[in-house]
């Protein structure tokens, strides 16, 4: 039931997005990135965590181009929730999306769409999460995407409508379980935010040099039905409300069959998808996300990396001795047996 206090969020917004079709929509864009800017500035907690978020994500990174990467981050989010959400349906349509949206190499992603096939379609808070499902849908492929739900249920219900406007479907989280596993079973095409923090009890794989927990529910949805898992981005040209569609992987079962760990491989390998984009654009990732929140049991109780996970870290194709000694400092700082200043100083040749 909405209150008074819901009302007044709800008719503030509304009138901010009244007021801001009065104005260039890129000059809205300069304008809420300047409000990100000051914000990144008043909110030290946050911006401290997107920069050490970075400099431990990209060793050897100075201070200085960690903060501006934080600050640039901030302006991202500030642009896409403020301006980019409020206007894809009026300057988003089927006449005009080639003046917005670019398509890069999408060979490999098309027939699946084209032939209505059954797939899991991922994204993370990266780029524009926001716009990707729209997009889709505002081709004619239909999609289902899940949402996690506003508190004010005005505003949730405004922005559902914006986003459905053109046939995109969006399906709370809360309970969807069951939900997504019938769609998937009738050949429905889901999208994910896939860089969800999942709670100490996730699969912990690699992501930027560091262990992540995620949800287990994406790769075994994969599992289960068999169908592919595509990873794709909208990336923004910059200062400007337009982007570049990009898919950076595509997972199919033929890939998973053999490995001694599915669900693990399935699960670092779109975590690996993420990490791609992001290491393209990081100025378009959102930082002050708490991606690793959630650390391992044996992290908690101050304990090495054990044997087992070591084990199954090496069977992943893409892992180099390099990359794997720096997720194992890591791991050893997150659990307090190494200095963080070690694992800063690390060879940044352990991302390649």
């Amino acid at each position: 039931m909405a209150t008074a206090a819901h009302w007044s969020q709800y008719l503030a917004l509304r009138t901010l997005s009244a007021v801001m079709q009065c104005f260039d929509v890129e000059e809205n864009l300069r304008t809420v990135g300047a409000f990100g800017s000051i914000y990144a500035t008043m909110s030290s907690k946050r911006r401290q965590r997107a920069s050490m978020n970075i400099i431990r994500s990209f060793p050897g990174i100075s201070q200085e181009h960690a903060e501006q990467i934080a600050e640039d981050s901030i302006r991202n989010m500030f642009q896409i929730f403020a301006v980019d959400s409020l206007a894809m349906p009026q300057l988003l349509t089927r006449d005009n999306w080639p003046d917005r949206v670019m398509i890069g190499d999408l060979d490999e992603v098309l027939p699946l769409l084209v032939r209505e096939d059954p797939g899991l379609f991922l994204t993370g808070h990266a780029g524009n999460w926001e716009i990707l499902g729209y997009f889709v849908s505002l081709l004619g492929f239909r999609m289902t995407a899940l949402a996690r739900p506003i508190d004010n249920p005005l505003i949730n219900k405004w922005l559902l409508d914006l986003r459905e406007r053109n046939g995109l479907r969006i399906l709370t989280k809360f309970g969807a379980t069951n939900e997504v596993d019938r769609l998937v079973e009738q050949g429905e095409r889901i999208g994910f935010i896939a860089d969800q923090n999942a709670g100490d009890k996730g699969l912990f794989v690699p992501f930027l040099g560091r262990l992540a927990s995620s949800y287990k529910s994406i790769g075994l949805l994969a599992m289960r039905h068999e169908v592919p898992v595509v990873a794709g981005f909208a990336k923004r040209v910059p200062g400007q409300f337009r982007y570049e569609v990009m898919i950076t992987d595509i997972i199919r079962p033929d890939d998973w069959v053999d490995q001694p760990d599915p669900l693990f491989y399935i699960s670092a390998r779109f975590n690996r998808a993420v990490e791609q984009f992001v290491r393209l654009v990081p100025e378009q990732y959102l930082w002050v996300h708490r991606r690793w929140k959630s650390r391992p049991k044996w992290e908690r109780e101050g304990k090495p990396m054990p044997a087992r996970m070591i084990a199954k870290l090496e069977t992943l194709p893409w892992m180099t001795p390099a990359l794997l000694a720096r997720i194992q400092l890591n791991s050893a700082v997150d659990a307090g047996l190494e200095p963080l200043e070690r694992a800063l100083e690390s060879d940044q040749g352990a991302d390649s």
